[in-house]
């Protein structure tokens, strides 16, 4: 029997994320278990998630996932390469997993993986530095630098296929035994209307709180959905425009994603702006990502330094299983090297710290009119037996 891990957001989970699990056990075996390894309560784009974790981890499984880990908040916070570096150091030494199952535009798998292995050569290193000083942005550069070394730029183009690459690079960089497993991702990752086959999550964010968004998730998960609480970035803006005006210089300097210069310019900013948009147009530009800058201001709020971004987890927690992922954490707390909390439990150190922080915290994008109180500690579902 072999096990897959999916790393997700489920931001939220839809029916392309549960065609995914079958894909899977196509390829794999009918009996194929399936990890997930999920972003908490801030995901990857610099935003709340919008549905609360131990919610989105139920719907999985009670969808066709066998367990739900959180992917570790420092990872959830990184950049692609940083995430997929961060879930693969956790699937590595779960030591329960022998697939990695991702979805990508292209479907390529060994297209994905001698791009992976190009971007890891000393030639591309060279071609990069080449190109850095031209000032266009680091996604075309890095483009350029690909095809300067006789590599397909055109995988660099789309979001899914780019996030492949980068867990390929981590496998490779760990000299990893999990083998990589690309499946084709069906419809677009940034569309803005909703496909009903192959729905996106930007697409389904886009339209909530109407309830037609619930036609387009698993039918396990409509009841769970549709009675939790929404969460948006606009209703916690408040709070961190007045987290980012009280932080002092040192403070900005230790945050992640602010070389040359760009802290300043987002202490600077933040002194002025009225609005989270108005900051972000202050300091964004062409060689900048929008979503480096909503990353970094996340990290501002969550008190998330640079050197927490750089250190490795020392723990996973689940959030969900049913049968099956029972027997996976067993394995995994046996022959694994690292502890597997529930979130209930304590951990220690400076990530508890921020895993703590970022708790108390999330409640505040709720609407105004909800009193955004800290959560009870959340207990983890398990499904019955069958």
């Amino acid at each position: 029997m072999r096990t897959a891990a999916i790393v997700c957001e489920y931001d939220p989970l839809h029916l392309g994320h549960v065609r995914q699990y079958r894909l899977a056990r196509q390829a794999l075996g009918a009996d194929a278990r399936i990890v997930c390894l999920m972003s908490g309560s801030f995901v990857q784009r610099g935003r709340p998630a919008v549905i609360d974790a131990p919610t989105r981890a139920r719907a999985a499984v009670e969808s066709g996932a066998d367990l739900v880990l959180e992917l570790p908040l420092t990872a959830s916070l990184s950049s692609a390469e940083g995430f997929a570096a961060g879930a693969v150091d956790v699937l590595d030494r779960l030591g329960a997993v022998d697939c990695l199952c991702f979805g990508c535009e292209s479907g390529d798998g060994n297209l994905i993986m001698s791009t992976a292995e190009r971007l890891r050569s000393g030639a591309f290193s060279e071609a990069l530095r080449a190109r850095l000083p031209e000032g266009k942005s680091f996604a075309a550069t890095r483009q350029a630098a690909l095809e300067a070394v006789g590599g397909d730029g055109t995988i660099l183009r789309n979001p899914n296929d780019i996030l492949a690459v980068e867990y390929c690079k981590a496998l490779l960089a760990r000299g990893s035994g999990i083998e990589p497993l690309a499946v084709r991702r069906e419809g677009g990752y940034h569309d803005t209307g909703i496909d009903p086959v192959n729905p996106s999550a930007t697409a389904l964010r886009a339209v909530m709180p109407d309830p037609r968004w619930l036609d387009h998730v698993p039918e396990a998960a409509r009841p769970l959905f549709a009675e939790a609480k929404l969460h948006r970035i606009e209703w916690g803006e408040r709070a961190i425009l007045a987290r980012l005006r009280a932080m002092d210089d040192g403070e900005f300097e230790a945050l992640p994603y602010g070389a040359e210069g760009l802290w300043r310019k987002l202490m600077a900013g933040s002194r002025r702006a009225g609005s989270l948009e108005e900051l972000i147009a202050s300091v964004k530009s062409r060689r900048y990502a929008r979503a480096r800058i909503e990353r970094m201001i996340l990290c501002a709020f969550l008190g998330v330094r640079e050197a927490d971004l750089a250190a490795p987890a020392p723990y996973v927690r689940a959030l969900a299983f049913n049968g099956r992922g029972r027997e996976i954490l067993r394995g995994a707390r046996t022959g694994g090297d690292i502890a597997i909390l529930h979130p209930g439990e304590a951990g220690e150190g400076r990530y508890f710290e921020l895993e703590q922080r970022a708790a108390r915290l999330y409640p505040l994008f709720l609407p105004a009119q909800e009193f955004p109180a800290i959560p009870q500690k959340p207990r983890v579902f398990c499904a019955p037996e069958d």
